[in-house]
């Protein structure tokens, strides 16, 4: 029987890990915490994800690296115009009702969300899943698509607390898209102007009934 060398067990090791936090995690929130809130628990990990990246070796400049987001501006935007024609078209097709219902509706909730939900959800949620899971499981995933098909899995599998399985498939595509973005820029302020504009895209479009905790199973 072969002995497994110290980067064997640490492998094995952060694989029990990663499955533990990213599913393990998940499936007993859903279970034992449907219709709460999942706010208050981001933003203490998000801080624990500080703590722990501070210590731990991680380049602090990819917390911010503004620079790079000019530069990127243009693909993200582009892209981003195209996915707000699509959805706009399939929610008049599937759901005409839902169609901007925020801010029809509720324009001061819109606007409340489109001011906080960058600050108080997407930012947090870009420091747990591409810069701690990109940095924690470098050594079981590497730098490559493993490690943008981990992080979009890890993020579209969060979404099961929502009940929704749209809810998954949506958030595992943006996940690809967001992890693609922060392997080549490491910069997670940028991945944020992109994570939000999509956040704030479905919000206004009509589809955040999927994206918040009392959205009903489908």
């Amino acid at each position: 029987m072969p002995v497994e060398t110290g980067s064997g067990r640490r492998k094995s090791w952060l694989a029990v890990e990663f499955v533990t936090l990213f599913l393990g995690v998940i499936v007993l929130y859903a279970a034992f915490l449907r219709g709460v809130s999942p706010l208050p628990f981001l933003l203490v990990v998000a801080v624990a994800v500080v703590v722990y990246l501070r210590r731990t070796g991680f380049d602090r400049r990819s917390l911010w690296r503004a620079t790079v987001l000019r530069a990127a501006l243009p693909s993200m935007l582009g892209l981003w115009a195209v996915a707000a024609v699509g959805l706009g078209v399939a929610v008049a097709l599937t759901r005409p009702d839902s169609l901007f219902e925020l801010p029809r509706e509720r324009p001061l909730i819109w606007l409340l969300v489109l001011a906080f939900y960058p600050l108080v959800s997407v930012y947090p949620q870009e420091l747990l899943f591409r810069a701690f899971l990109f940095h924690r499981y470098a050594p079981l995933f590497g730098d490559g698509t493993r490690m943008v098909a981990a992080s979009a899995a890890a993020f579209g599998v969060a979404h099961l607390i929502f009940g929704s399985w749209l809810s998954v498939v949506l958030s595992a595509a943006a996940g690809w898209l967001f992890a693609q973005r922060y392997r080549r820029t490491r910069s997670l302020l940028t991945v944020s102007v992109e994570h939000a504009l999509y956040g704030c895209l479905v919000f206004t479009i009509g589809l955040g009934d999927f994206f918040y905790h009392g959205a009903a199973t489908g």
